[in-house]
């Protein structure tokens, strides 16, 4: 009875889970309705209603933790009360949407701290908090909704909140461009996730995530295939995968902040969730779990490969996210074996890259906004706090010995290689590869920037951020240090996700697990040495080289990706839309123009008839008579 008791105060006190997106959301709505009176206090308006919301998930999953059945649904109302489609808007708190919860409430938190220092002299700070507030209640509202329609409510708002964010400063040309590039090309995803959406409630009359996960095995193998693949190009657009991935690094050229919460926490891991969510519909093809592998593969060497020719520090960064979502994707796609190993990668990834970033903002931020890493260099002296937090990130990326990134790339690796046969050897190697070259741009990265000689430009002097940017970076480094360890030894977070994914099936591993350690980190360290070799040793130029590799070149414009996109689908629906103009100005409004200039001429000249004589009309009456004569005379004679 007492258990009964304590089991409905527990779910009772879940019951306001709402809040989670009401309150960002009604800070938002303030933020952006009150004008300039908020100019004073907006900031601390958002930073705390981000607080009040990481305290509530705190203290939602702690009373998740205690029940037996770790799910918690919640109706609100009737969102689409149609005969024959009944959608219910409604929240689910279980492990997954938990984990995901914690992860955008709390590193998205300490973005928003560090935001208060970086846009202190922004004229717009409080119209940027508030678009920070709706992107984290849409972000939100994705993770917590209890259906595919609720997912696409938050999908859909988190584009419209990184298009406002991207654009940000929209009197920048290249803001603008790269905002309405991140929206065309997510729009080409959506439309994959709305199709799957439709397909779902064809198939099996419902979106509820209950009805769809409760029914999966009546879908045919080609039904199931087709949804598979349709999640995944929803998916590939939201989180910048092979081949929509353009979008993600050009979104640089919003504020710092805005590239660390799309990149880190936030926006980059909505399609790793949605294929995670799906997971019992992954689970009826191989096909489809295949696809999303080769996906992530590829990406990750797309994203490492361009990387390493990148001068732009934030840049850099941005391509690392490509590769790094490519891993999580390549371990989702790896089914019950990968599941839980991509979303601890996931986690992990939140801390050291939402710090990197943190961190390229707090060089900006010393060097007068420069990006240019050609024109750094010696910052390690001048920026000890950024230089140590970011040091921490780095070797977390790469996966440095019992740092965060240790414990879930290798955990991939492994994954991948327990496939066995080719299919195995391929993944497992391109994610082995991917490590050395992650290795190699990011010693670059750190030798460039903050080694070597000074190559600053005149009236640049570095200096360290203030401590309201500093902090969050030492919170997030300590993440980066020791998140993983704690995720798989301390708090399990296999255990935690069982529920949700099933137990993970014991491997028979291709090699033993140390032996997989042993040859990532000798790859990381032929990494580390070439990126000495041809960086370290070397004195870095301030303009970028010329007369390089075709590989170089290649990097460099991104293997092509946007020359690609550009000639087969930009130019020719530009080319479409202008003969479409043309049709329409000359063809349907020539001919509708052209019939109104005729009847206008027309009745302008019967209108002259109508001059007010007798005898005109006298003479029109008169011919209007000949003429009826002559034609009974034509019927009659004729």
């Amino acid at each position: 009875m007492t258990e009964t008791i304590e089991y409905a105060a527990a779910t009772g006190a879940l019951s306001t889970i709402w809040l989670l997106i009401a309150i960002p959301v009604l800070s938002a709505a303030v933020l952006l309705l009150a004008g300039k009176r908020a100019d004073a206090w907006g900031h601390l308006l958002g930073v705390g209603s981000i607080a009040a919301t990481f305290a509530l998930s705190v203290y939602y999953v702690v009373t998740l933790a205690g029940l037996d059945n770790r799910a918690v649904s919640l109706d609100l109302f009737s969102f689409i009360p149609v005969t024959g489609l009944q959608v219910d808007a409604g929240l689910l708190l279980d492990p997954l949407s938990a984990v995901f919860i914690l992860l955008i409430t709390g590193v998205g938190g300490l973005i928003h701290v560090y935001s208060i220092g970086y846009m202190a002299h922004d004229e717009g700070r409080r119209r940027f908090f508030g678009y920070f507030n709706l992107f984290v209640a849409a972000m939100l509202l994705l993770v917590l909704g209890n259906s595919f329609v609720a997912l696409y409510v938050g999908w859909e708002g988190v584009g419209l909140a990184s298009y406002l964010l991207i654009a940000f400063w929209y009197t920048r040309p290249n803001a603008a461009t790269a905002a309405k590039k991140a929206f065309i090309m997510n729009r080409v995803g959506d439309v994959g996730l709305l199709i799957a959406i439709f397909l779902l409630f064809a198939t099996l009359g419902s979106t509820q995530y209950a009805d769809v996960f409760g029914n999966a095995d009546a879908l045919a193998g080609g039904t199931a295939t087709a949804l598979a693949l349709l999640l995944l190009l929803g998916a590939c657009g939201k989180s910048g995968q092979f081949p929509l991935q353009a979008w993600l690094p050009d979104a640089m050229e919003g504020p710092t902040p805005v590239s660390a919460l799309i990149h880190a926490a936030t926006m980059v891991t909505a399609g790793v969730y949605l294929i995670a969510r799906s997971a019992p519909i992954y689970n009826l093809t191989e096909s489809g779990q295949l696809v999303v592998a080769i996906i992530g593969a590829v990406t990750l060497m797309i994203g490492c490969i361009a990387g390493c020719a990148k001068d732009d520090i934030k840049r850099v960064l941005a391509w690392s996210t490509v590769s790094q979502i490519g891993y999580m994707f390549l371990a989702v796609g790896l089914g019950p074996a990968g599941y839980a190993v991509g979303i601890l990668h996931l986690l992990t990834h939140g801390f050291f890259k939402a710090g990197l970033f943190l961190g390229a903002g707090s060089v900006m931020h010393g060097m007068n906004d420069e990006v240019d890493m050609r024109k750094y260099g010696d910052l390690a002296k001048r920026m000890k706090i950024t230089f140590a937090t970011f040091t921490l990130g780095y070797l977390a990326l790469i996966g440095f010995p019992f740092l965060s990134g240790y414990y879930s790339k290798d955990l991939i690796i492994e994954a991948a290689l327990d496939e066995g046969g080719a299919k195995g050897w391929l993944l497992g190697g391109a994610a082995i590869l991917g490590a050395g070259l992650t290795a190699f741009y990011m010693t670059r990265l750190m030798l460039m920037t903050f080694f070597g000689k000074a190559r600053w430009d005149r009236g640049v002097h570095p200096h360290e951020s203030p401590a309201v940017m500093t902090a969050p970076m030492i919170v997030l480094a300590f993440g980066s240090v020791f998140a993983g360890f704690l995720l798989v030894n301390v708090f399990p977070l296999e255990e935690w996700l069982e529920p949700v994914f099933g137990p993970r099936p014991e491997a028979a591993h291709v090699l033993p697990p140390i032996v997989v350690t042993m040859i990532v980190t000798a790859v990381v360290a032929v990494g580390i040495a070439a990126a000495w070799v041809f960086v370290g040793r070397r004195e870095v130029a301030r303009t970028e080289p010329l007369g390089v590799s075709p590989l170089i070149v290649a990097a460099r414009r991104n293997l092509y990706g946007d020359a690609f996109n550009e000639s087969v689908f930009m130019r020719p629906g530009q080319w479409l839309t202008r003969f479409l103009v043309f049709v329409d100005n000359r063809g349907v409004d020539g001919a509708v123009n052209g019939v109104a200039a005729l009847m206008g001429g027309g009745s302008s000249r019967l209108g002259r008839t109508q001059n007010g004589f007798v005898r005109s009309y006298a003479l029109g009456m008169l011919g209007g008579s000949i003429l009826v004569v002559a034609a009974l005379l034509a019927v009659r004679f004729g």
